[in-house]
């Protein structure tokens, strides 16, 4: 690796990365190709961004902003009008192609075997020959998503949906319309697009969109700038909140505290927003209190009667070397998970994965026990 010319690509000097590879930058060398990675943001270098041993730079996918007042954030940071899309609830892959081989990153810059196996079964083969450098940035969702299993996304295993591209080298991302002329150009699915609205009237547009997806049970929306000038903010749904909140209180020791108040926070200030009346309001409150309480009640009395918390999931691979990999990326990120024998099937293979939450199991049946919270 020629350190002088990946220093020149990241804005630092040669002294200043060798020393965070002493102390901020971790090694990888499975599975191939071998990366360097940046664990945290630094020296305004985000976090996740890796480094080829061939010297090739994938920039990590910035942190997207939240507004809480939908209409003032709108007014305050976008210029002439907003571009709104779907924002889909799966887990965010940056996919490319190093010495012809397709690799998708996870946000912290890990290579996940699961997720490349499924980026080069899902994308076409020339996508990478005809655009050399290009950097696909996907939500991989639906039932048979390891980290965020959900099944509202019309599939009954897993699919990529392109919602950026990027270049290697380059800081930056093309913005929505690039990314929505790739994805028809090759035939690929990208997040739904929901139009381009003036900022006058932006904030009552996005409101109705997102009583619509979260009737639906989706996420929400992303909002960018149509000429890609200043950064993309992110609003959510009430019921993806609640979603989130319920999963969180299941296994409620394993999330940071941030986790649980800032989605009470955003129910606070969109109700507000909204200019509730006092029936929507009261219903609104219901639906927090349901997905605080109940799911955790679930947590202590099944542990009451002896039982381990866990989560069950599913995956499919064509070759049982994705699955062993796959296994090991787990244990690697700290993830407990035992899985069952693998079942054949036409195209491979269908996998059971229990993953055990340790935390919250230790946590709860020492409370059980009588130890103070």
């Amino acid at each position: 690796m020629n350190l002088q010319r990946v220093a020149e690509k990241l804005g630092i000097t040669v002294d200043r990365l060798e020393s965070l590879q002493e102390t901020k930058v971790s090694k990888s060398f499975w599975p191939e190709p071998q990366l360097l990675r940046f664990d945290k943001e630094i020296s305004g270098i985000e976090a996740g961004t890796v480094i080829f041993e061939s010297g090739e730079i994938v920039w990590g996918y910035p942190r997207i902003r939240r507004p809480l007042m939908l209409e003032a954030a709108i007014k305050g940071h976008f210029i002439d009008s907003v571009a709104v899309e779907e924002k889909m609830n799966g887990h965010n892959v940056r996919i490319t192609s190093i010495d012809g081989n397709i690799v998708a990153l996870t946000r912290g810059g890990f290579i996940c075997p699961y997720s490349t196996e499924v980026a080069a079964r899902l994308l076409p083969e020339e996508i990478f020959e005809r655009l050399p450098g290009l950097v696909l940035c996907a939500e991989m969702v639906g039932p048979e998503n390891p980290y965020v299993s959900s099944e509202v996304y019309p599939t009954d295993s897993i699919d990529l949906y392109l919602f950026d591209v990027a270049q290697r080298n380059r800081r930056g991302t093309y913005g929505v319309y690039k990314t929505q002329e790739i994805a028809e150009r090759f035939g690929l699915r990208a997040t739904a697009f929901f139009g381009e609205f003036p900022l006058k009237t932006a904030h009552q547009r996005i409101r109705e969109i997102i009583l619509k997806l979260g009737r639906q049970g989706r996420e929400g929306v992303v909002l960018k700038d149509p000429k890609n000038r200043v950064e993309p903010l992110k609003y959510t749904s009430s019921e993806s909140n609640c979603s989130d909140l319920e999963i969180a209180f299941r296994y409620y020791n394993d999330y940071a505290q941030d986790f649980f108040l800032s989605r009470a926070v955003r129910e606070g200030f969109q109700s507000v927003e909204w200019k509730e009346p006092e029936e929507e309001r009261r219903e609104r409150a219901r639906r927090i209190g349901e997905s605080i309480l109940l799911p955790l009640i679930e947590t202590i009395e099944k542990k009451q009667r002896g039982e381990t918390i866990t989560q069950r999931i599913q995956i499919r691979v064509e070759s049982l070397a994705t699955a062993r990999g796959f296994e090991y990326h787990l244990r690697r990120c700290g993830i407990r998970a035992i899985f069952d024998q693998p079942l054949p099937e036409d195209d491979g293979y269908r996998i059971g994965i229990t993953k055990i939450i340790m935390s919250t199991n230790d946590k709860t049946e020492a409370l059980l026990d009588g130890e103070m919270w």
